[in-house]
């Protein structure tokens, strides 16, 4: 496409601009190089939810075949992130806004409370053990030992960061990468320093599976990326102009595989020789020297921060901005006042890590969908050309619900929780077939097929 038309298509008519929250338009400074950008993924990726999808292989697989499942998991992650971000990255625009074309004006809240529902359980899961590692340190520094007390003022930090939107996540991010990595590598060298034996016996003998189990297990680690996935334009839109694809999906490759093959390593190691998938709990009785069990149990802490405040708070927060016309502001704190109502507590207990991947695996059976849809209505329908003031006129082509989005993403779930254990690449082929075939012939779409190779 010439600069010409780019120029044209990106342009909105200050009437429809003005109407809008200003978070949801088009992204004007583009704040993250490749090293930011690198950076913040890094930290994002940090999960302690990683180290429970660890923890579930047990007995189920062998080293060598946990390392490749999350290696493959990773590697699909870049790929989709590159593909569900472009759009984002060309036009600025934020998933909730991309979204209007597949799904319309109206519809676009289905995908979004699909999208927005497992962040706020991440969240709150995340921060309930960010505050029992705090909590630890509190108590071995203070004598200070109230859980719910740090659990609720340390979600209230994590929604004032957010509330910064991504200059305060650049700055923290890029703080953050070469300690997290040094903390990981440290932590990792404990684990099997302290552990090689029971190790060796409890793990390195099993005889896994390279069948469903396998694929599930990958699936396990793709899922707690899903979430993230359907929101790459929120990320991609602060991605300096300029960066190639392949250079993007390099980013994010190098971004994720790290911290998710030390972190799901660890809770591999850790649960099959302890039998317990609490991180707190495992190091803050594991380390003999005080000083490093601090700084141990505080870097769980702030990881737990630099994943939440990128991938847990600002995407539900476009999603309440969008469906209820709040600010943003507003849409923060309602999302830190909802993750205290999900109830983390009861998910980090030791029999929770098989629930745990069995929802990651549920919900990705939605999620998986509505990745699919985006791409092929970007991709293959409209061929990478928007023109934006389509997407922000509320009374224009978009208003209402287009069908076929809604259609598709419904079948494909339905097909998908056929086949849970990998529910999102299930999803994918049966989605976007029905999505396009429903977009050439449905009579009700007829509207959203403008700027589109049906009109």
């Amino acid at each position: 496409m010439s600069s010409a038309v780019e120029l044209q298509n990106t342009k909105i008519d200050e009437g429809l601009s003005s109407s809008t929250k200003p978070e949801l338009l088009p992204t004007k400074e583009r704040i993250m190089g490749k090293i930011s950008y690198l950076a913040a993924f890094m930290g994002g990726c940090v999960s302690i939810g990683t180290f429970s999808m660890g923890a579930s292989l047990i007995g189920v697989l062998n080293l060598t075949q946990a390392i490749i499942a999350m290696a493959i998991g990773c590697s699909v992650i870049a790929l989709a992130l590159v593909l569900a971000g472009c759009a984002g990255h060309k036009y600025g625009i934020p998933f909730t806004v991309q979204a209007r074309s597949s799904f319309g004006i109206s519809g676009v809240k289905l995908p979004g409370i699909l999208r927005g529902v497992p962040a706020i359980i991440w969240f709150g899961f995340q921060s309930w053990v960010g505050a029992g590692a705090l909590n630890a340190c509190f108590k071995t520094l203070f004598g200070f030992d109230n859980l719910p007390i740090v659990f609720v003022l340390f979600t209230a930090l994590q929604v004032a960061l957010a509330i910064n939107g991504f200059h305060g996540i650049k700055w923290l991010e890029n703080i953050s990468m070469v300690f997290i990595l040094a903390t990981l590598a440290y932590m990792f060298y404990v684990v099997y320093t302290k552990y090689g034996a029971e190790v060796a016996d409890t793990i390195t003998n099993i005889k896994g599976t390279w069948g469903l189990p396998f694929w599930a297990g990958t699936t396990a680690f793709l899922g707690i990326y899903t979430t993230m996935i359907i929101n790459a334009s929120d990320y991609a839109r602060e991605l300096k102009h300029g960066t190639r694809a392949t250079t993007t999906g390099s980013l994010y490759w190098l971004s994720i595989v790290p911290p998710t093959l030390f972190m799901g390593l660890i809770g591999l190691m850790v649960s099959g020789a302890t039998g317990n998938n609490d991180p707190v709990q495992v190091f803050s009785t594991t380390l003999d020297n005080k000083f490093l069990t601090l700084v141990t149990l505080a870097f769980i802490a702030f990881a737990q921060v630099t994943t939440n405040v990128l991938n847990n708070i600002v995407p539900p927060v476009y999603v309440l901005m969008n469906t209820f016309h709040i600010s943003y502001k507003k849409s923060a704190v309602l999302v830190g006042i909802l993750s205290l109502l999900s109830c983390p507590w009861l998910l980090v207990r030791p029999e929770s890590a098989d629930g745990l991947s069995l929802f990651v695996q549920t919900y990705s059976a939605f999620l998986g969908p509505i990745f699919a849809v985006l791409v092929v209505d970007y991709f293959f329908i409209r061929k990478r050309t928007l023109d934006l003031n389509d997407y922000y006129d509320v009374e224009g082509a978009f208003k209402g619900i287009n069908w076929a989005g809604i259609i598709a993403i419904i079948v494909g779930s339905i097909v998908s929780l056929f086949f849970v254990k990998v529910s999102w690449f299930a999803s994918l082929i049966p989605t976007g077939l029905i999505y396009y075939i429903l977009m050439m012939k449905l009579n009700v779409c007829a509207k959203f097929r403008k700027g589109t190779i049906f009109e």
